[in-house]
């Protein structure tokens, strides 16, 4: 048995293409029901409409809040046509079927508050979609044509095909609104607990498949997060170039998140999801010179992020150097002119990033979820313990080489001078080989300059193997057993020392 679609129920927020998609179903000869604020529009253009109070005899009351729950709508929505005895009911109560409920909720994620809380519409979203066998269920102004075009070519009937695809649509919807509800409530009730809340719901939506994951054999996407429009990933815009592959990705968010933690024209440039080169100047051009002369080596083929507007110069320069991936604020129309004489570089714009209060990892089967590390630190909590202080240079030199070891993995030490890391020793297992690697990479750069360490220095070998490498100004969290070794250590040589008392472990 077939089963048409005679009548539809619209009720729609957001009412974009609302009238002109009523009037091609009246144009087929179906019948309107409508609520509130959508009947009124559809019957301002001239439309036949019969109201949801004329159909269940009852007004709109308490401030809008019940609407549609009642029986002969519900009852319409979730008839099964297959069963006799739901066509006794029908007949019993005056209950007419729906074969469509056009259906879209209230903002919440835009505005989210009590008033919000959509209760009328996920319940008919949700009772249209259980019965998908017989109802088509539209909740976004997107599925329109599809719905038009399939009732056309169908007399007025479905595809099954289109009914199930709508209603896994419609699901989606209705979940995405819950988690974002769950998720403003676990806002509140952390803000006043400090707790990680008992549950943690995520919505996401597949932007885009990836040319491959890690490695080639390892199928990838990009999801976006619903309900959060303002992530700095959805903010992108790739110019140009090859398709992006998931390390790319791990890559710009390492090196995106690294440079706007500084204020002036700054470059970072990232391989395998580490800074090899980090530099701030006065101007964008001189910032990536620097950023590169860190390591020139470690920078091929890597992810070169700028902090402001890429012009021609500093683009000249770029493609000098095998790159695979540039992120900016901006670009100027010449620098994107020459860009576009590389075909495969990929050339994206995105806005400053917006973090989550959450960092989430999956491992097998669980997710581990902490407080996100935003490099931010409290600086009136961090301590001089060396005898001698440092200077007003030495403290800024060591607050931009501690901004670069904490977006740095772990274990790692970092060297700067004059704002620039001439040394990076980054995921080694051994502190002390990781200050080798950074003293090999600086040589004699580190002159005068800067060593951050990312969690304390547990012996005064550390300290030894800094000031080898010339710099004035140690900084470290502090907190191991031999601290009074270590800052013994730093008095022998002169140097100053400061403990943040916060460690920047990165995985």
């Amino acid at each position: 048995m077939t089963f048409p679609v005679k009548r539809a129920l619209i009720s729609c927020f957001d009412k974009t293409g609302v009238v002109d998609f009523a009037q091609s179903l009246h144009s087929l000869g179906i019948d309107i029901v409508s609520s509130g604020g959508t009947a009124v529009v559809i019957a301002e253009a001239g439309i036949p409409v019969t109201t949801v109070e004329d159909v269940t005899g009852m007004p709109e009351m308490l401030d809008h809040r019940v609407v549609t729950l009642h029986p002969k709508i519900h009852g319409g929505i979730l008839a099964d046509l297959d069963k006799e005895n739901h066509h006794k009911d029908m007949e019993k109560f005056g209950i007419e079927a729906f074969g469509l409920v056009v259906v879209n909720l209230y903002p919440f994620v835009e505005k989210p508050g009590i008033e919000t809380i959509d209760i009328g519409g996920p319940a008919m979203i949700r009772a249209a979609a259980k019965n998908n066998a017989f109802v088509g269920v539209v909740t976004n102004p997107r599925q329109y044509a599809d719905v038009l075009d399939d009732l056309k070519n169908n007399n007025n009937e479905l595809s099954d095909a289109l009914r199930w695809r709508l209603a896994r649509e419609a699901y989606v919807l209705t979940a995405s609104f819950d988690a974002a509800i769950v998720e403003w409530m676990n806002n509140q009730d952390s803000g006043k607990s400090g707790e990680l809340p008992e549950e943690i719901i995520i919505s996401l939506k597949k932007r885009t498949d990836l040319r491959y994951g890690e490695n080639p054999h390892q199928q990838a996407a990009l999801y976006d997060y619903v309900n959060h429009e303002t992530s700095w990933p959805q903010s992108m815009v790739v110019h140009q170039g090859k398709e992006l592959s998931y390390i790319n990705y791990l890559d710009l968010q390492s090196s995106w998140s690294l440079v706007n933690q500084f204020d002036g024209p700054s470059c970072v440039i990232v391989k395998h999801a580490n800074p090899c080169g980090v530099a701030s100047a006065g101007n964008i051009f001189d910032a990536y010179g620097r950023a590169f002369a860190c390591d020139d080596v470690s920078a091929f083929g890597g992810v070169v992020a700028i902090n402001g507007e890429i012009d021609e110069a500093t683009a000249n320069a770029v493609t000098d150097a095998f790159t695979e991936v540039v992120i900016a604020s901006s670009i100027s129309d010449a620098a994107m002119e020459l860009f576009s004489q590389k075909k495969n570089l990929r050339v994206i714009t995105a806005d400053k990033p917006n973090k989550l209060g959450w960092d989430i990892k999956h491992i097998d089967g669980a997710f581990l979820a902490q407080d996100a590390d935003d490099f931010t630190d409290n600086e009136s909590a961090w301590k001089v313990v060396t005898t001698r202080e440092p200077t007003d240079a030495e403290m800024a030199e060591a607050k931009f080489a501690w901004t670069v070891c904490a977006g740095t993995s772990s274990n790692a030490i970092v060297l700067t001078n004059n704002c620039q890391a001439v040394g990076i020793g980054a995921g080694q297992q051994s502190r002390v080989h990781a200050a080798e690697i950074a003293a090999n990479k600086a040589g004699d750069r580190a002159q005068g300059g800067a060593c951050a360490s990312d969690a304390f220095f547990p012996f005064r070998d550390g300290i030894d193997a800094a000031v080898a490498t010339g710099v004035t100004v140690v900084i470290q969290p502090g907190g191991s057993m031999r601290d009074d070794e270590v800052i013994e250590a730093a008095n022998e040589h002169g140097i100053a020392m400061i403990f943040t008392g916060t460690r920047h472990f990165r995985h």
